[in-house]
């Protein structure tokens, strides 16, 4: 039995998410994958991720491991991959990893950025990958409120997660608000994220931005862990998971 470790990027634009689905799998970045790689090894492979990727969120370093009873070099995997692989998937990496190697438990952080376009006109270059927003937005008031949720905190107000029993609990070691022209880039690095978590803070430090809530209200959210009281979810194509860090 052989471990093979994979790096990924996809654009998720055209799929319902990485997690397979058992209708139409075809349309998730994991069905794809494993569908070739099933056929590749000539047995059947199922792949772990590091995490789940929601419908029309990018990629630029998801992290995967997988089994195989049949060992075949990397290089001659990687050239069947390049194949039969759509060009909106691309294997960054293939290695053997050891036998304990565990894309998702191994995890010490996760990064991801999220895009906003705040120029007056949109750049067409760039609307499968920004969120276009036309209203002017204060940065040095969405980094204040971006300081309040750094650390260990309950971000129960900024999931979607309904289960009573899995923990909401997360560290967020630094959320990094820069601007370049007209594109605002926040990027989050934390030790995992809930569902929607990304975008709900996202959402919410928009609104501080415009004005529309003080930098001081994300202690407010944090203690009241409700989520309705928090902001808006951001759109899924102006996400994108950057790298894993194990």
């Amino acid at each position: 039995m052989t471990n093979y470790k994979l790096t990924i990027a996809y654009d998720g634009s055209k799929y319902n998410g990485f997690q397979k689905q058992s209708k139409h799998p075809e349309k998730t970045i994991q069905g794809r994958l494993e569908n070739v790689l099933t056929q590749c090894f000539e047995e059947d492979i199922q792949i772990i991720a590091s995490g789940r990727t929601d419908a029309g969120v990018h990629s630029k370093g998801q992290v995967c491991n997988f089994h195989a009873e049949h060992y075949l070099e990397p290089t001659t995997v990687l050239n069947y991959l390049s194949n039969y692989l759509p060009q909106d998937i691309a294997i960054l990496e293939l290695s053997i990893a050891s036998p304990r190697f565990h894309a998702r438990y191994n995890v010490l952080r996760k990064c991801y950025t999220y895009t906003i376009d705040n120029g007056l006109f949109a750049n067409p270059f760039t609307l499968k990958y920004a969120y276009h927003l036309a209203s002017p937005l204060d940065i040095s008031r969405m980094q204040a409120a971006a300081n309040y949720l750094l650390g260990t905190h309950d971000f129960k107000a900024f999931t979607s997660l309904k289960s009573k029993t899995k923990s909401t609990t997360r560290h967020l070691f630094n959320i990094d608000i820069t601007q370049e022209g007209s594109m605002i880039k926040l990027t989050y690095e934390g030790n995992g994220f809930l569902q929607h978590m990304v975008r709900i803070l996202t959402g919410t430090l928009i609104e501080v931005g415009l004005g529309e809530r003080s930098p001081e209200e994300m202690l407010v959210l944090l203690n009241n862990q409700i989520r309705s009281e928090a902001g808006f979810t951001a759109p899924a194509h102006g996400l994108c998971m950057q790298r894993v860090d194990y």
